[in-house]
């Protein structure tokens, strides 16, 4: 009986190594263009599950079976020569990460499917300008110390991790920190009044507090007296109107905080003791922008860390449930996402509940194209 029970976690153990290595080896035909997919071919291969990737790639064999004997011949017995994570050719690895790997470094985009997408889909993307001629410019703004409501412990984590991801996208990175509700205003304004965004091709904007429904709190904020900038103010600052330099191009705003109250005991929730609404913003501004909505807020798209009235978690010791994710999937798939697929990834990760859940959400869209990033170009 003994022996039996060892013969079978023999036969798992060959069978979950060899299911490892076929995994890797196909990761291998896809990360190194061999089969020569379109864009849309690899989108399937990495949504795919793992059991079946190998009938996606069977599949597209079948289309080319000239050159299929000798891509899977290259690929089991020459995996070092395409493996640029083995040759130690390069410190940051190109392509998606093979099975297992860190998502530590971001993935950068093969110049050449850079140029084939900007000429496939020239109608459909926003244009990104020169590298050399450039000066995106990205504002993180992160409250963790207040006057009447808990410190956000691990907050600092958020900080970093944000900072390191848009700096090598190639966005010099403002962080402000310890703001009011009119501090946030006042930077906010003299970010979007800056003149590199002329010579820019985007922008993105990390808000990180405590939060209620309607706003981001400012460290002043306590019941009696709400400290509370509203999104409607952001929104308006950037617009079309007021932030000429930005006019046409992507204005992305990632928002850390939560929209509504909720208990924890092992994680800590990004919001204050109540819902306390502030309206230092006049609702007539409100109504007349609503009116020209299509003209003047455009190129918009918000990434909440929760749902309207929910919470966002926070882990005190690595920093908040969300922008770990965020970080994390911009690494893996900006290469070869556009903006809204890779935070349809984010998503993906939270799709089942945990015990402390919570689901990211694009709020506010008004692109008219896809924005990606092109890391690398």
């Amino acid at each position: 009986m003994a022996e039996g029970n060892q013969r079978k976690k023999t036969l798992k153990m060959w069978e979950s190594w060899g299911k490892g290595v076929l995994t890797g080896a196909l990761d291998d035909l896809v990360e190194q263009d061999v089969l020569n997919w379109k864009e849309e071919d690899k989108k399937k291969y990495y949504d795919a599950k793992t059991k079946d990737k190998v009938r996606v790639v069977a599949d597209s064999m079948k289309k080319n079976q000239r050159m299929a004997g000798k891509m899977l011949l290259n690929t089991f017995f020459n995996i070092d020569q395409i493996s640029p994570k083995k040759t130690g050719n390069s410190n940051m690895a190109v392509g998606p990460p093979e099975t297992g790997e860190s998502t530590d470094a971001l993935k950068l985009c093969p110049h050449e499917e850079f140029l084939r997408l900007c000429t496939e889909k020239a109608e459909e993307i926003y244009p990104i300008k020169e590298r050399k001629d450039r000066t995106r410019l990205a504002l993180i703004i992160c409250n963790t110390e207040f006057d009447h409501l808990p410190p956000r412990h691990g907050a600092d984590f958020d900080i970093t991790g944000m900072r390191e991801l848009l700096e090598g996208l190639d966005y010099s990175v403002v962080v402000e920190e310890k703001l009011t509700a009119r501090g946030m205003e006042s930077v906010l304004r003299a970010f979007a009044a800056r003149p590199e965004h002329k010579s820019s091709d985007s922008t993105f904007l990390v808000l990180m507090s405590h939060g209620i429904l309607e706003g981001i709190c400012g460290t002043a904020h306590d019941d009696k007296n709400p400290d509370v900038l509203l999104y409607d103010t952001i929104f308006q600052i950037f617009n079309n109107r007021n932030c000429l330099g930005l006019r046409d191009k992507p204005k992305v705003i990632i928002v850390q905080a939560c929209r509504g109250t909720n208990q924890g005991d092992l994680l800590v929730p990004d919001a204050p003791a109540s819902l306390a609404v502030a309206s230092s913003q006049s609702l007539k501004n409100l109504e007349e922008d609503a009116i020209h909505k299509t003209h003047v807020e455009k190129d918009f798209i918000a990434f909440c860390s929760s749902t309207p009235h929910n919470v966002s978690w926070r882990d005190s010791t690595v920093g908040s449930i969300f922008i770990t994710q965020l970080v994390a999937c911009f690494r893996k798939y900006s290469w070869c996402c556009h903006l809204e697929e890779v935070f349809r990834k984010v998503q993906q990760s939270f799709e089942t509940p945990r015990d402390k859940a919570q689901m990211p959400t694009i709020e506010r869209l008004s692109m008219t194209r896809y924005f990606y990033l092109f890391p690398g170009n």
